[in-house]
């Protein structure tokens, strides 16, 4: 992993200015120097600093910070993650004035398993679960705990039993044709926006989805940028068309534009 700041390669100063734990990121799958859905992740990353600094982020300048940091890796393959925080925050006087500071870390693409995965759910909700902030300790003790009772990650519901998001991910569910995505208070994924914008708008619906109803779901899904994977099943219900609903998800994303990094108009 390479790691640069504001544009540069960051320093342990820089690094030092993170521990601070304040802040939020994006995470980005880049094939050939461009990304499926950047605008959303800008947008995501612009109003992300409105809320949690409460100034303007500089997009034109992310993406050249973007580009450059994978030029300098000599990448055009690659998973980025773009954080932002302020070496200025402090927690003492948190609502003073500070400018923010951009980290881009590149790494080594990644290619989702197409293995199917079994959850568990677990009674959790993320704080500020709109926000992909840099709080994720508990979303990985929420994943280990389900690995050490023999499950491959965790699904969030409510205390009522209201299906959320998993760990790191969105779920839909299929019934036939029909596609259900739960309606709780999760962060919505880029990935998930685009299926959505994929799909027919006949054949889906956004709605509260109970646990106690997964029975009546023949299959399932998760999505991040990293991919799309099958859900086998989730505590003792199984989907038998989580493969199918998969591959259909599969298929909308192969129609999906890769915008440039740095392209004109990718900010919109």
């Amino acid at each position: 992993m390479m790691l640069y700041c504001n544009g540069a390669i960051a320093s342990a100063d820089d690094l030092a200015g993170a521990l601070t734990n304040y802040g939020h990121f994006t995470s980005l799958q880049v094939r050939g120097a461009a990304v499926q859905g950047l605008d959303l992740h800008l947008q995501r990353l612009r109003q992300g600093t409105d809320e949690l600094f409460g100034c303007a982020l500089d997009l034109a300048r992310v993406q050249a910070w973007m580009r450059d940091a994978l030029r300098s890796a000599q990448l055009r393959d690659a998973s980025l993650r773009v954080t932002v925080f302020s070496r200025q925050f402090d927690f003492r006087r948190p609502l003073q004035p500070v400018a923010v500071d951009v980290l881009v870390a590149v790494a080594a693409p990644v290619h989702m398993p197409a293995d199917p995965r079994r959850l568990r759910a677990a009674v959790y909700q993320r704080e500020l679960p709109h926000l992909k902030h840099v709080g994720t300790f508990p979303l990985f003790e929420q994943r280990r705990r389900a690995l050490q009772d023999g499950f491959d990650d965790a699904l969030f519901v409510t205390p009522d039993g209201a299906v959320g998001e998993g760990s790191t991910w969105n779920i839909a569910f299929q019934h036939g044709q029909q596609i259900v995505w739960p309606q709780a208070p999760a962060l919505r994924g880029t990935q998930e926006r685009l299926l959505q914008a994929g799909f027919a708008p006949d054949v889906q619906q956004v709605r509260p989805v109970a646990l106690a109803e997964l029975a009546g779901f023949d299959g399932a899904i998760a999505c991040n940028s990293a991919g799309v994977w099958p859900i086998s099943a989730i505590d003792a219900v199984a989907f038998a068309r989580s493969e199918a609903f998969c591959q259909r998800a599969r298929g909308v994303l192969e129609t999906v534009l890769w915008q440039p990094i740095g392209a004109h108009g990718a900010a919109a």
